[in-house]
C-alpha cells in the first residue's frame, strides 16, 4: 500500500490542534467541577443532579467540537454522514468487531485459572461492577461508546493521519485518550474512580489496555472503509464484555496482555496500513482538502 489510506477524504480533516485542545479543555472543565461536587460531604439531590449533568456535558462536548469544525465544510459533513451509515462489510471484520473483546475476556479468565483464580468468573454477573451516580450504568457503557466514537472517528483519527502513520497516530491518540479520562478518576462512584482506588497496578493497566484497544479499533476502522459504525460497535462490545461475567479485576490485566499480543500480530500482518508512507506532495494534499 503506497499511501496509508486509499480514500482521499481522510486527508481533508485538517485542524487536529483545534480539535484535540478543545476536546480536552472543555470536558475537563465540566468533569473537574463534577469531581469537586461528587466529593462534597453533603450529597443533596441537587448536588447529585448537577454532578450527572456536568458528566454528560463533558461526554458530549467533543461532538460539538466536531460540529464547530465542520459547520462550513459540506464535504466533511457529507463524508461523516456516509461513514455513519451501514455498509456491506466483510463477515471477517464484522465477526472480529462483535466477538474479539468477548473472546479476550473469556481467554483471560481461562488463563487466570492457572494462577488460582476462581472458575466462578465464568458466571454471568447479573449486575454491574460500578455505579455512575444518577446516570444509569447502561448509559455509561453504551452511550459513552457512541458519543465518544462520534467524535474520535468522525474527525479526531483522520486529523492525525495527515501528518503521521496510522501506528503513530494510534499511540498519540492513546496518550490523548488516557489524559482525557483523568478527571473521571476523581468523580466519586464512577468506574474510573473505582479503578484508581484499586491501586497503581490497575490504574496503570487502564492506559496500557488502551494501546491494544486503539490499535485494534483503528485496524477495523480503516479496513472497513473508515466506518464510524464499526468503531462504535467495537467500543460497545468492549464495555459490555468486561461487565457481563464475574471477572476478577486482576484478570483484566491478563486480558490486556493477551490483547497486546493480538495487536502486535495485527500490526505485523498489516504493515502497509500501519506504517505506509504518507502523501508527500503538497499539491496532492491541497487538491484533496478542498471540497469536491
Amino acid at each position: 500500500m503506497s499511501r496509508i489510506i486509499d480514500h482521499p477524504m481522510a486527508y481533508r480533516y485538517d485542524r487536529p490542534v483545534a480539535f484535540y485542545v478543545l476536546a480536552t479543555v472543555i470536558p475537563w472543565s465540566f468533569w473537574f467541577l463534577a469531581a469537586y461536587l461528587s466529593q462534597l460531604d453533603e450529597q443533596t439531590a441537587e448536588v447529585q443532579v448537577w454532578t450527572a449533568v456536568l458528566g454528560v456535558c463533558g461526554l458530549v462536548a467533543p461532538i460539538f467540537v466536531v460540529i464547530l469544525l465542520v459547520r462550513r465544510r459540506a464535504d466533511l459533513r457529507k463524508d461523516i454522514l456516509q461513514r455513519l451509515l451501514p455498509r456491506r462489510i466483510s463477515w471477517i471484520y464484522l465477526g472480529v468487531t462483535l466477538l474479539l473483546l468477548l473472546a479476550s475476556i473469556l481467554a483471560a479468565q481461562a488463563v487466570s485459572l492457572l494462577f488460582g483464580y476462581s472458575p466462578e468468573q465464568f458466571q454471568f454477573r447479573g449486575g454491574f461492577t460500578f455505579s455512575a451516580g444518577l446516570l444509569p450504568v447502561w448509559f455509561t457503557l453504551i452511550g459513552a461508546a457512541i458519543f465518544e466514537e462520534l467524535a474520535w472517528h468522525s474527525y479526531g483519527t483522520d486529523a492525525l493521519i495527515r501528518s503521521m502513520s496510522v501506528f503513530t497516530a494510534s499511540l498519540v491518540f492513546t496518550v490523548f485518550w488516557a489524559l482525557w479520562h483523568v478527571p473521571l478518576g476523581f468523580i466519586k462512584g464512577y468506574y474510573h474512580n473505582e479503578v484508581v482506588e484499586m491501586g497503581w497496578l490497575h490504574t496503570l493497566n487502564f492506559p496500557l489496555s488502551m494501546v491494544a484497544f486503539v490499535i485494534l479499533m483503528n485496524w477495523l476502522y480503516f479496513s472497513t472503509g473508515r466506518s464510524i459504525l464499526i468503531a462504535i460497535i467495537f467500543h460497545i462490545t468492549a464495555n459490555l464484555a468486561n461487565e457481563v461475567f464475574m471477572t476478577h479485576p486482576d484478570t483484566k490485566i491478563i486480558q490486556t496482555f493477551l490483547l497486546l499480543i493480538v495487536a502486535g500480530i495485527v500490526v505485523a500482518a498489516n504493515r502497509g496500513l500501519f506504517f505506509g508512507r504518507r502523501p508527500r506532495s503538497r499539491q496532492w494534499i491541497r487538491e484533496y482538502r478542498q471540497p469536491a
